[in-house]
């Protein structure tokens, strides 16, 4: 039984004892001790208030004095206002230390037999990964390591978005003007060929628009006249019939963009176990569209489309399928949706996709709920905010977006200045420098954008994120390396422990704020957010480096007992740097 168990069997016991009232468990509000105060646990006192009749400083007290006589591990308390804060006995945490904190399973959390799926990236084929699409992999990618490391079978997929008008646009550009350009020929990345030539259409077309404007048509019939478009529209409806040269040429730019990406997805350091491709599901969710009309979920309007009516839910009336028979995409959700969970059999499934997208996510899961899917209870939107860059800050290549491939370059190039500049690797091979500079550069990049709360829109600098100092991925990365180092000097080869070590304030704050890793994973679990776990780490970073300033030199201490005590804080330490950047996706190097 831990301490915080221990404590509430006790104050459940207390109130029995001094009031005669039995107090319900979750009535137990335990909380951490504010730092201003004396204490690690604070019992917060005003439920209790209706049981004892008195005033909360008074039952605190008796609470206080009751704990202190009953449980051996308590050795003071303190009373501010309703808040009974306790002191845990020195022993107690060095033994918590010696037995839990120094087992090689401390933080590993076991099977609960529970499956997941987080669904992130979804791409568009028709251009490369930008700014958004970064943060939307990183945070996808550190959720589902994080729901793994809470003992969840989990499944990453992406859902690629790779049919559609858009896809055409780029592909009769090439068509028209591509004059055979593969990335082989241009030197370019295959995703970032096929960009340019929808930077191509568009600004084609916007000349089109222009001309026709000129001899006097509205710009919105304009827009619909321009022969581009007419074409591209063409080609859409060639490549859902099956024309063979459509679909030959597609799945060749396609295959470039494939190919683009997969080297973007490499260094970012982010996987897939299933890649799910909208032109296998477009045609999906049109039976359950029929299956909810025969239920009464859907209704028909007198022109043949098929609607439903979420009003009484305080939203819209919503289309499901139009006039002709076609789905939107709200119907291909609903049809890939179910596909998904019919591969994977999944309890919950997170999609992970930006604000915007809101509203949609409120319509299909409702839609889902309404017909019948017992599982569309388990579906979540992790629903995330925009990136912004400080404005002169980045060059993008088409002038609005920053692309992904240009962020990375320079994130590790910025890495490799600022670490230079501090002559750090003055004893390192160009292999060891260049893989530094990436394991920093992408560290930086990676902790920044996720120690912000998913929901809040963020301001990302490439500059400020590149500092060794302050709560920085960087920081963290030195941290770890340093105790390594560290460790390296003194010899340390094994986590014997230490049982009747005496251990000072600093080492006492160290050991507690160690212990709360495994209930700092549960928590950042609990609410989809890395940025929980990000924060906590820099905490357990900031105060190493306080450790680690304010008891006497580690390899020079001539006890061995406080030497190999203090030794074990230091490997704990990196452990769990070590194990919670890796669920951030972050690697920490071992030297820097």
């Amino acid at each position: 039984m831990n301490i915080e168990q221990h404590i509430t069997t006790a104050t459940i016991a207390a109130v029995k004892q001094l009031y005669g009232q039995d107090l319900p468990e979750n009535q137990v509000n335990l909380q951490e001790t504010r730092i201003e105060f004396e204490g690690q646990i604070t019992i917060v006192v005003f439920p209790v208030v209706r049981f004892s009749k008195k005033s909360p400083e008074v039952t605190a007290t008796e609470l206080g004095e009751y704990l202190v006589a009953n449980v051996g591990d308590v050795t003071s308390f303190n009373v501010i206002k309703g808040f009974l804060n306790l002191s845990i006995a020195d022993d107690y945490w060095v033994n918590l230390f010696n037995t839990v904190l120094l087992d090689s399973s401390f933080g590993k959390i076991k099977p609960n037999g529970k499956k997941v799926m987080v669904e992130y990236s979804s791409p568009n084929t028709n251009k490369p990964l930008h700014l958004g699409h970064v943060r939307n992999n990183l945070l996808g990618y550190s959720v589902a390591e994080l729901l793994k490391a809470n003992g969840y079978e989990v499944f990453k997929v992406n859902l690629v978005n790779d049919r559609g008008i858009h896809i055409c646009k780029s592909m009769l550009a090439w068509q028209k003007w591509g004059n055979g350009e593969t990335p082989e020929s241009s030197l370019l990345k295959g995703d970032h060929l096929v960009g340019k030539y929808y930077v191509i259409f568009d600004k084609e077309y916007k000349k089109e628009i222009e001309a026709l404007k000129t001899e006097g048509q509205s710009e919105e019939d304009a827009k619909k006249n321009a022969p581009l478009i007419k074409e591209a529209q063409k080609m859409l409806q060639d490549w859902e019939a099956g024309d063979e040269e459509v679909i030959a040429l597609w799945k060749k730019m396609n295959g470039w963009v494939y190919d683009g990406f997969a080297v973007t997805y490499r260094n970012l350091g982010v996987d897939f176990d299933k890649y799910y491709y909208e032109s296998n599901t477009y045609l999906l969710g049109k039976d359950t569209v029929e299956e909810g009309l025969a239920k009464g979920v859907f209704f028909k309007k007198p022109d043949g489309s098929v609607w439903i009516d979420l009003t009484a839910d305080g939203l819209d009336q919503k289309l499901v399928l139009r006039a002709d028979g076609t789905s939107v995409y709200i119907t291909q959700d609903i049809g890939t949706a179910e596909k998904k969970h019919d591969d994977f059999n999944m309890d919950d499934s997170i999609y992970v996709v930006g604000n915007e997208q809101d509203y949609h996510f409120k319509v299909l899961f409702l839609i889902l709920e309404k017909l019948g899917k017992s599982w569309a209870k388990g579906l979540y939107h992790l629903s995330y905010g925009m990136v912004d860059l400080p404005s002169g800050k980045m060059k993008s290549r088409e002038g609005t977006v920053v692309d992904a491939d240009d962020l990375i370059a320079e994130m590790v190039a910025t890495a490799k200045q600022k670490t230079e500049m501090l002559g750090k690797v003055t004893n390192f091979s160009e292999e060891e420098k260049d893989s530094l500079y990436h394991q920093i550069g992408l560290g930086a990049l990676k902790y920044f954008l996720l120690k912000v709360e998913p929901k809040k829109r963020l301001l990302f600098d490439p500059s400020e994120s590149i500092d060794f100092q302050g709560n920085t991925g960087p920081f963290i990365q030195y941290t770890h390396a340093r105790i390594k180092s560290l460790l390296g000097k003194a010899g340390y080869e094994n986590s014997s422990a230490v049982l009747d070590a005496s251990i000072t304030a600093t080492e006492l704050d160290m050991i507690i704020l160690l212990s709360k890793y495994p209930s700092e994973l549960v928590a950042a679990a609990k609410v989809y957010s890395p940025a929980t776990l990000a924060n906590y780490l820099y905490e357990v970073a900031k105060m190493f480096n306080k450790f680690y300033h304010e008891v006497p030199p580690i390899v020079k201490e001539e006890d061995e007992k406080a030497k190999q005590h203090r030794l074990n804080i230091c490997h704990v330490t990196a452990g769990i740097l070590k194990s919670g950047m890796g669920i951030l996706g972050i690697e920490v190097p071992e030297r820097m």
